[in-house]
């Protein structure tokens, strides 16, 4: 992989005011795996006033040695790039950040303070051979590897490990204990964390609690978010970390369901986050797949095959609010989570859906939820082990509510209504109010032209004088017209028009 020109330049400032620096961190890790860095890291012996007086666009406002440099770049990732002060770190007291910091004299005891063999490594660009190639991208070729703790061998057999003692690394740190999960997920397919690291996080597990739930959530975000989402929750259980971030769900564990399912409680929470990421839900859909059934435990009356779970969508949402609030997500999406959980048991059995009771869940959770809250039911029937995630039944239910939205054919859509017939004809409420709006909506899907209310006001006073019989026959046109949407409609959602609603799907 090709070194960015922005870093290229900025490393030869460095290295001709006399100060040796290299590039590290995650996104060695990253072009080492042939992956473009989120982000760029240099470390250099240069202390942070010396590196603002090289670098005039910068700033510096932390307390760890690290400048921000800004560049021309349109690349986003290099916009601004962290160069820090070589470092070694003292005690940390607080089990997050070091006491104090202390420079350090090289590269090699820079690295040496890292978490993880795959994040302790450094590139070191070699000096160009002439003054042309000062202009020119570095290839592979003209950069050396500095690896002292084997991150390359670990970056090939996919194995998060820390530097040194894992038991030192991770009281220095405790949030290290949430990133080697985080990692073990996010980097691919395959990964695994190393024995000694993996007992030394279960050993270590209560020490999470000492960092703040900021951090914490924004490293269980990005596992939830990532491909193998479920693995991770799954491990953070086996690690003794989910019972001090959600201790909820682990009342789930071993606890089985009813015929319904044929997982436990825990089992199903897990699948049921597994399909959100397989099917690249978003965030508040993979998080309320996976705290749907967060009351069960507390409502479960009875045991075997006919054990109930009753008022577990609306305890669920409470509950589900409390835990996101302790974890400090933003409060649009608990408000948005706890919707879904609450309505996540929706009925859309072809027998029980009418357009009334889709009309009063759609102003219950909102247009702009229905299509998540379907997606959470579609995680929740293959995460129960039901083999089909969008049976007969849920599209039945996607066709009357495409049909509720959209209201193709109705009497509504006219520019007039009862009270203009009832005005105009002076005449009382009754059946034949209705017949005269049907022959006018009837002549208005002929020509669209025609919904103007001075034209139906007018054909109101004309088809005044139509027998109740003749009014009826116009209504075959609109009768008509609705076979034809729903057509549409049931191909648009995958139903074929000759099946009829099964009684063993569901």
């Amino acid at each position: 992989m090709e070194m960015p020109r922005e870093i290229i330049l900025i490393i030869q400032k460095l290295k001709k005011a006399g100060f040796p620096a290299y590039i590290v961190g995650g996104c060695v890790r990253d072009v080492l795996r042939n992956k473009k860095p989120k982000d760029w890291d240099i470390a250099t012996l240069a202390k942070p006033e010396e590196i603002q007086m090289i670098f005039s666009d910068s700033f510096y406002k932390n307390k760890f040695g690290t400048v921000t440099v800004k560049t021309p770049s349109c690349d986003s990732t290099l916009k601004e790039v962290e160069i820090t002060t070589f470092r070694k770190d003292e005690k940390y007291s607080d089990k997050r950040h070091p006491d104090k910091i202390s420079f350090a004299q090289n590269i090699e005891e820079d690295l040496s303070r890292r978490d993880f063999t795959i994040n302790a490594m450094a590139i070191q660009l070699m000096p160009p051979r002439s003054a042309q190639d000062e202009l020119t991208t570095q290839n592979k070729q003209q950069m050396t590897i500095i690896d002292p703790f084997g991150g390359q061998k670990d970056l090939k057999n996919k194995i998060i490990k820390t530097v040194g003692s894992p038991e030192h690394r991770f009281s220095e740190d405790a949030l290290r204990l949430l990133r080697a999960v985080r990692f073990s997920v996010t980097l691919g397919p395959g990964w695994q964390i190393e024995k000694n690291t993996f007992l030394a996080i279960k050993k270590f597990s209560t020490l999470i609690k000492a960092i703040s739930k900021d951090r914490i959530r924004d490293e269980f975000i990005k596992i939830v978010e990532s491909q193998r989402a479920a693995e991770g929750v799954l491990l953070l259980h086996k690690i003794k970390l989910l019972e001090h971030i959600i201790p909820e769900l682990e009342k789930g564990v071993g606890m089985p369901q009813n015929r319904h399912h044929i997982y436990t409680i825990f089992q199903h929470s897990i699948l049921s986050l597994k399909y959100a990421a397989k099917y690249n839900y978003n965030l508040n859909v993979r998080l309320a797949a996976l705290l749907h059934d967060i009351a069960k435990p507390q409502t479960k009356r009875g045991e075997g095959a006919f054990a109930t779970f009753y008022n577990h969508d609306v305890l669920g949402a409470r509950i589900t609010t409390r835990i996101l609030k302790r974890l400090r997500f933003p409060k649009k999406i608990i408000e948005k989570v706890a919707l879904l959980v609450r309505y996540h048991m929706f009925y859309y059995d072809p027998e029980k859906v009418t357009e009334s009771s889709v009309r009063r869940l759609l102003q219950r959770v909102g247009k702009e939820n229905i299509d998540e809250l379907i997606q959470v039911r579609i995680c929740d029937r293959k995460g129960s082990g039901v083999p089909k995630a969008y049976p007969f039944r849920l599209r039945h239910f996607k066709y009357v509510l495409e049909r509720v939205k959209s209201h193709p054919i109705s009497v509504s859509m006219l520019k007039v209504n009862g009270n203009d017939v009832m005005g105009t004809l002076k005449i009382d409420s009754g059946p034949r109010v209705g017949l005269i709006l049907n022959a006018l909506l009837a002549e208005v899907i002929e020509d669209p032209q025609r919904n103007s209310k001075n034209y139906l006001i007018k054909r109101i006073k004309e088809l005044a004088s139509l027998s109740d019989f003749e009014l009826k026959s116009k209504h075959k046109i609109i009768e008509e017209k609705k076979m034809e949407i729903d057509e549409e409609l049931k191909k648009r959602v995958g139903i074929r028009t000759n099946k009829m609603p099964s009684q063993k799907t569901g």
